[in-house]
């Protein structure tokens, strides 16, 4: 499939114990800091765009810094910031080096809190001044923020508004900046009620400081910035006083996981990150739940509260099909079931020839869910097998058992990802001829013109490389048959919560749906569409209703599937082409413990994704049609 885009990642680390501790144990006070490396090169996958790091002292002098930043752009974001990070380190003498107090005293990027992020551009805003983390600088170490996330908020507009009212200057429209003044602006209010709070004490000087560095509570600091956010969102925080905490959505849309021990507290993105930068079991690495906060304070004390009430659990299941890492124990089962339970429709869509079909992948994110396919296919033919050696009798010849046990399922590796091709570099034709030549095929892989060719995908959402590529490149080999599998149900409505695919005419289930009602002279259900979501575009988005579900209601599956063949197909193809795809309830069966399935059925999380999508139609429509 083209690649999709994911967001975010985050790291969080929190050291329990003083960076002596790390040196005489693992032999560097750098343990922090090489186990934050690690966490972030393990979540590469989720951005390539850019990455940034944030470090925080927990012990520094008036007029020393305690805290640092440092950020970069490129898809080598992540060797470039640690690079800078350790060219401070690169003059000092051996024992400088594994001296931990004079690294606490003397150098940068040396403390006891660490907070990682990668990113991925989905809003169309690129470059350093939208790289995580952002600081919020102030002369109070306690007022001093610095915040990274992995999120979409949906409604930007009313939360810039709320705050431009309150008398807040944001100093960029993005959501990003608008969420860092929310946050700051609440824990300035936060540490100014301490600060009253210990003036009526008798409290004066640095004893005031130190008072409200050890009782500010972050949880009132976020319980009272978040509760208006629509989106899906982790988002992690850094004090320059030494609090840190990370935060969920109420849906629970995106993930975070978190470990901890007597030395260390972690959080990231993806359970097996951890796992393995750790060397921890599954079990000891609980999921921050939904609208829950961890919160580490300045000493060390750990804690959860429950920030905003739960909704509705929503977590992401492209997160399992397609963005986190298959070596997730869970995921891993999940993608497996995907495959196996479609062997039917497969069955269907060769006439049961199985004896003359290949079964192969596109590389590379599809190969789990290609196991599971052919496990599934060796348990019907196992069960096949099993009833043609009943109907032989009680005594059977040994060349008829040997016929019937020599039948097995033909797998191949048909697709090759070839390389990166730089098809920026060229328009029109000559873009498309590179790009159709982004696969390359295994020749010899199939007897031409007898087998059928199985091949499964994980998604489908645009189909260009479908239809400039991949289509194109298997039938050179001359299948009597071209069966693309979709692991994942048709992909018919945009996303807002991090992944880039946010406007209508990108979907080639979409498109086919118009191209249908198009065919049929039944323009007249786009009209009226239109017309209901732009009679409700006053309304507040908690009334709003997603009226784009009716471009699909008069078809079923296999008619637009049917269509989208017909769209991708591309001229001259010589092979039949079927595309079978997963259904939601087997979406469901597969991945239960993530219902999020927005992207497919069209039902959002949140008002914020019906008010949007709803735009997204109006804006489409707009630009093609003249009601």
């Amino acid at each position: 499939m083209e690649a999709l885009k994911h967001e975010c990642g985050v790291a969080l680390i929190r050291l329990l114990k003083p960076l002596e501790y790390y040196q005489e144990k693992y032999g560097t006070w750098m343990y922090g800091l090489n186990k934050l490396y690690l966490l972030m090169e393990k979540q590469h996958n989720r951005g390539q765009e850019a990455a940034g790091l944030a470090c925080v002292k927990l012990q520094a002098d008036p007029g020393e810094e305690y805290m640092f930043r440092e950020r970069a752009l490129g898809t080598g974001a992540i060797t470039e910031i640690f690079d800078t990070v350790h060219s401070h380190f690169k003059d000092l003498s051996e024992a400088e080096l594994h001296d931990a107090e004079f690294a606490k005293k003397c150098l940068p990027f040396a403390g006891e809190l660490y907070m990682g992020h990668l990113r991925y551009s989905t809003t169309g805003k690129s470059g350093i001044s939208y790289v995580h983390p952002f600081l919020r600088r102030n002369n109070w170490r306690a007022k001093n923020l610095a915040l990274c996330g992995n999120f979409n908020l949906t409604n930007v507009d009313e939360i810039f508004a709320d705050i431009t009212a309150a008398g807040q200057h944001p100093r960029k429209y993005a959501d990003t900046y608008i969420m860092l003044e929310q946050v700051g602006h609440r824990l300035d209010r936060e540490v100014e009620r301490l600060y009253g709070a210990c003036r009526e004490e008798g409290l004066e000087g640095m004893d005031i400081t130190h008072a409200i560095e050890d009782r500010i509570d972050l949880a009132n600091v976020l319980k009272t910035s978040s509760p208006k956010w629509d989106g899906g969102y982790v988002i992690c925080g850094l004090t320059g006083s030494g609090e840190s905490f990370a935060v969920r959505d109420p849906w629970g849309i995106r993930p975070a996981f978190w470990y901890m021990d007597d030395e260390i507290v972690v959080l990231a993105s993806e359970r097996p990150v951890i796992q393995t930068v750790l060397n921890v079991s599954a079990d000891g690495i609980r999921e921050l739940l939904p609208g829950q906060a961890l919160l580490v304070s300045k000493k060390g004390e750990v804690r959860l509260a429950q920030i905003n009430r739960p909704g509705t659990a929503k977590p992401c299941s492209f997160e399992r099909i397609y963005f986190s890492r298959g070596s997730d124990m869970g995921i891993y089962r999940e993608r497996k079931m995907l495959g196996k339970q479609l062997v039917e429709p497969i069955l269907k869509a060769v006439n049961g020839d199985i004896e003359h079909t290949v079964f192969s992948f596109i590389p590379n994110t599809a190969e789990t869910a290609f196991y599971g396919m052919l496990e599934g296919f060796d348990n019907y033919l196992n069960e096949l097998k099993a009833k043609r050696i009943e109907a032989l009798g009680h005594k059977p010849a040994r060349k008829e058992l040997e016929k019937i046990l020599a039948q097995r399922i033909r797998s191949e590796k048909v697709a090759i990802k070839d390389i990166k091709l730089r098809t920026f570099i060229a328009e029109g034709n000559t873009r498309n001829d590179l790009a159709a030549h982004v696969y390359d095929i295994t020749y010899g892989s199939l007897t031409p013109y007898v087998d059928n060719l199985v091949i499964i995908d994980d998604s489908i959402v645009r189909g260009t490389t479908l239809k400039q590529s991949i289509i194109g490149i298997l039938d050179r080999l001359h299948p009597r048959k071209i069966v693309i599998v979709s692991s994942s149900p048709q992909v018919r409505y945009p996303d807002y919560y991090g992944i880039d695919m946010a406007s209508m005419e990108q979907f080639i289930a979409f498109k086919a749906a118009v191209a249908l009602l198009e065919d049929r002279s039944m323009e007249h259900v786009i009209e009226y569409a239109y017309r209901k979501s732009k009679g409700q575009a006053g309304l507040p988005k908690e009334k709003m209703a997603n009226y784009v579900k009716e471009i699909y209601a008069p078809f079923t599956d296999d008619e637009i599937a049917a269509k989208i063949v017909e769209l991708l197909t591309p001229a001259g193809t010589q092979a039949k082409v079927q595309i079978v795809y997963q259904t939601l309830e087997g979406l469901h069966e597969a991945c239960p413990n993530h219902p999020g399935d927005w992207y497919f059925s069209g039902d959002y999380p949140t008002p914020g994704g019906v008010k949007l999508v709803n735009k997204a139609f109006i804006d489409w429509v707009e630009q093609n049609y003249q009601f």
